[in-house]
């Protein structure tokens, strides 16, 4: 029995402290207000950056729709950063008032064609935002930028949104995206912490961005990499919640286990590589940001935290009973479930509690397998450059 009970304490330890973490900030995200921002006047030069990889099939109505800003047309310019496209993309992206940069590399990265388009830009701008190749920004989104920096802020992370829930691969990952939203940057811009940013949506001083994205070496994950620079040096990442940017959600099972695959695979690297540093720093120069990220990459994806914790809760539950085995532990995984299942109703918006929801949730094991997989499959995964191909520029809902 005592090695029983040694397997349910670190389980328990285990499960538990992920579960606290995620049920706090979802907690706190509950009180979040987002404050509202004034331009002054200041029009700030912005440069929309828009890499994409074979990306034929959206990149046109993207620019497009970039171009509907509701913001003076001669302080924004949208770059498409174009690798590996067709003649008659190039050739119709042209015809647009746009910047095309054309890129080309023996191993593509986002991080290398942003380099790469920046270089050629020059320095005339004071903002840069930067765009997956099917994301779609509301009409007010520069407005909503360009004012939050006349508070001195040096980065800025937008409200990332499905456009696209249309069938239930795209509803979960929709959740996702909100439960994120919600955890990493509601309720830790609450508590006082950073926002997370996503890869996407996301806005910052150009000369910093700039210099700051000459130092990147990632293949994959090269948000993650700036972000965690940016809080060593005791920045903060501001998140609005009004600034809206519409982006496809997933619509297979494989492209679903693909992403996470790539994204794990980041977090764990990076994990190892800077939780040494952000212990130093939080205790030589109590830099909470910085640490709180390194131990964020530590935490199990939540659709697995859930599955894990209610598959071992169950199994703990019903072993405990089977064997007469009378201890305390039963009660503290009953606790466990329900403070599990409650972070997620805290995390989950109420537009999402319907029948489309209800169906999709009936892909969740298979997500939850998916997830599994991809733990497996994370080795070396961050060195390799994973391409999502997008299908879908217009916003859908049904």
């Amino acid at each position: 029995m005592l090695v029983f009970n040694i397997i349910q304490i670190v389980l328990l330890s285990l499960l538990g402290f992920a579960t606290l973490y995620i049920l706090i900030f979802s907690i706190a995200s509950l009180f979040y207000k987002q404050k509202k921002y004034y331009d002054n006047g200041n029009i700030k030069k912005i440069a929309v950056l828009i890499p994409g990889y074979k990306e034929d099939e959206v990149i046109i109505e993207v620019a497009s729709a970039a171009l509907q800003q509701d913001y003076p047309s001669d302080f924004y310019d949208v770059v498409i950063i174009a690798d590996s496209f067709q003649n008659e993309t190039i050739a119709a992206l042209k015809t647009l008032p746009i910047i095309v940069i054309e890129v080309s590399f023996e191993k593509s990265t986002k991080s290398k064609a942003l380099n790469k388009a920046m270089d050629a830009l020059g320095s005339d701008y004071d903002i840069a935002v930067v765009l997956d190749a099917d994301n779609v920004m509301n009409t007010d989104f520069l407005k909503k930028v360009n004012a939050a920096f006349e508070y001195g802020f040096i980065a800025v992370q937008g409200h990332r949104t499905a456009k696209n829930t249309n069938n239930s691969w795209a509803v979960l990952d929709a959740i996702s995206e909100e439960i994120n939203n919600n955890i990493f940057r509601k309720g830790h811009r609450v508590l006082g912490l950073s926002s997370a940013i996503i890869g996407s949506g996301m806005a910052f001083k150009y000369h910093y961005f700039k210099t700051l994205m000459a130092t990147v070496t990632a293949v994959g994950g090269f948000d993650k990499e700036i972000e965690l620079k940016m809080l060593k040096e005791g920045h903060k990442i501001v998140y609005l919640n009004d600034a809206v940017v519409f982006d496809e959600k997933i619509q297979k099972a494989e492209v679903f286990g693909n992403q996470r695959r790539r994204w794990l695979s980041a977090q764990l690297h990076y994990f190892r590589k800077d939780i040494l540093s952000a212990s130093k720093h939080l205790l030589l120069k109590g830099n909470i940001d910085y640490f709180d990220k390194a131990i964020q990459f530590i935490q199990p994806p939540r659709i697995l935290l859930l599955g894990a914790v209610i598959l071992c809760s169950i199994a703990f539950l019903a072993a405990n009973y089977f064997l007469d085995y009378q201890n305390p532990y039963s009660n503290y995984w009953i606790i466990l479930v329900i403070a599990c299942i409650m972070s997620f109703v805290f995390s989950v918006p109420k537009s999402f509690y319907n029948l489309k929801t209800l169906k999709a949730l009936m892909s969740l094991p298979k997500g939850m397998f998916m997830m599994l997989l991809s733990l497996l499959k994370i080795k070396g995964a961050n060195k390799t450059f994973i391409h999502t191909q997008h299908t879908s520029s217009s916003k859908k809902t049904t």
